[in-house]
């Protein structure tokens, strides 16, 4: 996992986004960020600055801020709502999604507009905060990551 710059995000990878919003999780991150198979996720909106979104889990999320204002809405946190639907909180869109086998997830079409993300974009895969993987879509860090090949892709 190389770390692009001295002090950096340390980055797993591109994940290009496929037909069906199918998007990879690089195994290490999946192992790292203790993902299960068929578990439902979390996903975030990004940073302003990154873009893209965070995927946690609501084990992750738990004992954290974030997890304590969304018990504030059990619709999302226990996945009462459609697969994809944005919930939106304090300006930031959240949904839930389904973790696959293989860390693949599927992300629907209309989330993913909403997320400002298109079939076929890659996404860089980076070392969030503990509590979410992110999937970068513009920005310094992903600029950075242009120039390095030996990133692997997904």
């Amino acid at each position: 996992m190389p770390q692009l710059v001295k002090g950096g995000k340390y980055i797993f990878g591109w994940s290009k986004v496929g037909e069906n919003g199918k998007i990879i999780i690089p195994e290490e991150a999946y192992f790292e960020y203790k993902f299960n198979e068929d578990e439902k996720g979390i996903l975030m909106s990004g940073s302003k600055r990154s873009g893209g979104f965070g995927l946690s889990s609501s084990r992750l999320l738990r004992s954290s801020p974030i997890g304590k204002m969304l018990e504030g809405f059990p619709e999302l946190i226990n996945h009462r709502l459609e697969e994809g639907k944005l919930f939106k909180i304090k300006e930031k869109n959240y949904c839930w999604i389904r973790i696959y086998k293989r860390g693949i997830i599927k992300i629907p079409q209309k989330t993913l507009i909403a997320f400002k993300i298109k079939i076929n974009d890659n996404l860089l895969v980076g070392r969030g905060s503990g509590l979410a993987l992110g999937f970068i879509a513009k920005g310094p860090i992903y600029e950075e990551a242009k120039k390095h090949p030996e990133i692997p892709h997904f």
